[in-house]
């Protein structure tokens, strides 16, 4: 019986980056995934890497802000699963490319969109690596009362994603 391993692998960038980690099937998809960023949000800053799981089997990578690019690079050398993608956004939030990255063809699924501190979770075998999941931010300390539900609208409204 084949043994498998359980890896944790803490996603590395700095305060105030956003990241989006999923799974997608092609080399196309660095430059899908980058065109549709650039098509969302005209200037973004980000940083992209997917990771090749056949052929020479190498990170590929792309992006507008070259320390995001390698960083991104770096980081899915850690995670080292196939097929597995992993956008860092500087000054922009994944709401404002979620729903264009989704509608990549190559693009699977997403495990997080998140500014919060992540690890991954990756199951290794024989034949590879795979993501299992990720720990995305803190567990919950409370159920929200009406004063925080009044902060979390307030808020809303004053960053623009409500009226």
């Amino acid at each position: 019986m084949e043994e498998v391993k359980l890896k944790i692998v803490k996603v590395e960038r700095p305060e105030g980056v956003n990241i989006i980690l999923g799974q997608s099937h092609f080399i196309k998809t660095v430059e899908d995934i980058h065109e549709s960023i650039v098509s969302s949000v005209p200037g973004a800053k980000f940083g992209l890497a997917f990771s090749e799981s056949s052929g020479p089997c190498l990170v590929r990578k792309s992006g507008t802000d070259p320390e995001l690019v390698d960083l991104a690079a770096e980081n899915m050398m850690r995670i080292s699963a196939g097929h597995t993608f992993l956008v860092m956004l500087k000054e922009i939030y994944p709401i404002n490319v979620l729903n264009t990255l989704k509608d990549v063809q190559e693009v699977c699924s997403i495990y997080c969109a998140t500014a919060n501190p992540v690890e991954v979770i990756v199951a290794e075998t024989g034949g590879g690596r795979g993501i299992l999941g990720v720990v995305d931010g803190q567990p919950p300390r409370g159920v929200e009362g009406e004063g925080e539900a009044q902060e979390r609208r307030t808020l809303l409204r004053k960053i623009g994603y409500k009226l």
